[in-house]
């Protein structure tokens, strides 16, 4: 990445993470002008939150790993902004390990912060395995690569079969068709909803904004701008807030025992959600096995095919490893080996980035819970090739706890939904401002 255009994204603090002064990332003690690390021997520390990834190292140490002389050790870390303020700690103390699972949306915090590594020469050709708009997170829009995506979350919409014949329902395709699915059933059982709103988890209306053409964070020249309240989310913010007011679906948060028991009893009988939502319904709704299936998103304009994606990771190099081409290279095999990404869906659960592994292998069976979907992953496959691109900033933390406390009361008060959206917007722009971001108006 160009100095200069490092340093327009290093123009932030750590305030708002760590309660402490700003860390200033490009000084003149950075290393933009030092020899990349070669690949070798090497003993490196991978600091992970997903279930199992030390047996994924150790197949790595007993294989590749052993006959190159690296060896990884997973230290095992807790998610999100926890694992953030952590890494955030340790790079200023010079101390951050080799490899880190990073959030796609934590990218820009790291990145600004200068705790990642540019590994584009390192990881050259890997790109081609990966969706163009899942790729795109790893890279921020610009020619340096600073991870390799590692599990992704396309979304797509959950449906109760036998209750859609019930009641004569059709599979929505467009957002129209959604709404007036939604009314008509509404009007056939009034005890029942299509869906609810939920505020409690940003990444689902982040990820709705994002297949509408949103993008939230860009750069134009040395400022951030600022997009949270775009024509895009605005519409997204609408559609929602309009069947939440007129009560065409629920307002409940997801997540609760009272969520849980509406998806369990059919009250529920859609849900827009990720491809991880079997884990969820397993739980959820227990009783409801073998009865849901699932389709694509709907689209705004009809034909369109493009999905927003709701979770997902990748892997990085910090530059304070000493050993960025060997971590590199296990980054590469990581998420892109076959072995590697058998073993990531075996023992870490999680649903690969790399497009060849997310159908067919490990995936050739559906989950248990959509039994009656066997071509589930393969029809995953195909809507995870269509996610749209995203754009993060350096206040992602920042944006989703206004959203959730906004749109909270938003959703519970069936009030203007587009109010709510310039809270988040404004809140946005003002911690960024704050924390001393030049921002485009």
């Amino acid at each position: 990445m160009p100095f200069t255009l490092r340093r327009r994204l290093v123009a932030t603090t750590v305030a708002g993470l760590l309660g402490t002064t700003a860390l200033t990332a490009c000084d003149s003690s950075g290393d933009e002008s030092a020899a990349p690390a070669e690949a070798g021997p090497a003993a490196l520390t991978y600091w992970a939150w997903a279930p199992g990834m030390d047996k994924v190292a150790d197949l790595w140490n007993k294989g590749p790993g052993k006959e190159a002389g690296i060896t990884v050790t997973v230290k095992k870390q807790a998610s999100g902004d926890d694992l953030v303020t952590k890494i955030l700690t340790a790079a200023k103390a010079g101390q951050a390990p080799d490899l880190v699972q990073a959030e796609y949306q934590a990218l820009p915090t790291l990145v600004s912060n200068d705790v990642l590594a540019d590994i584009s020469k390192e990881v050259e050709g890997v790109e081609a395995k990966f969706a163009p708009g899942v790729w795109q997170q790893a890279t921020l829009g610009t020619d340096a690569v600073y991870a390799v995506p590692q599990d992704s979350g396309p979304m797509m919409f959950y449906y109760r079969q036998d209750l859609f014949r019930q009641y004569g329902l059709t599979v929505p395709t467009t957002w129209d068709e959604f709404a007036e699915t939604a009314r008509a059933l509404k009007k056939k059982a009034p005890g029942k909803a299509l869906t609810t709103f939920s505020a409690n988890d940003a990444g689902l209306f982040a990820g709705l904004a994002q297949q509408a053409g949103a993008r939230w964070w860009t750069t134009e020249g040395d400022q951030w701008k600022v997009g949270i309240d775009d024509a895009a989310t605005r519409k997204v913010a609408a559609f929602w807030g309009g069947l939440v007011k007129e009560g065409a679906i629920d307002n409940q948060p997801m997540y609760t025992p009272a969520w849980n028991k509406a998806l369990n009893t059919g009250e529920q009988i859609g849900w827009v959600s990720a491809v991880w939502a079997a884990g969820t319904l397993t739980t959820a709704a227990p009783d409801t096995k073998g009865k849901w299936a699932m389709a694509p998103l709907p689209q705004w304009p009809g034909g369109a095919r493009a999905t927003g994606s709701w979770g997902g990771s990748s892997t990085a190099v910090t530059n304070d490893s000493k050993h960025k081409g060997a971590a590199a290279e296990f980054v590469t095999w990581l998420n892109t080996d076959p072995a590697a990404l058998a073993a990531l869906v075996k023992e870490s659960g999680i649903y690969p980035a790399a497009t060849a592994a997310q159908s067919g292998g490990a995936l050739a069976k559906a989950p248990d819970f959509f039994s009656n979907q066997p071509t589930f992953y393969e029809e995953a496959a195909a809507i995870a090739k269509t996610t749209a691109p995203s754009a993060w900033g350096p206040n992602v933390n920042v944006a989703y706890t206004t959203f959730r406390d906004a749109f909270a009361r938003a959703a519970k008060d069936r009030s203007d939904f587009g109010a709510a959206l310039r809270t988040v917007h404004d809140s946005t722009v003002a911690d960024l401002k704050k924390q001393g971001f030049g921002v485009a108006e």
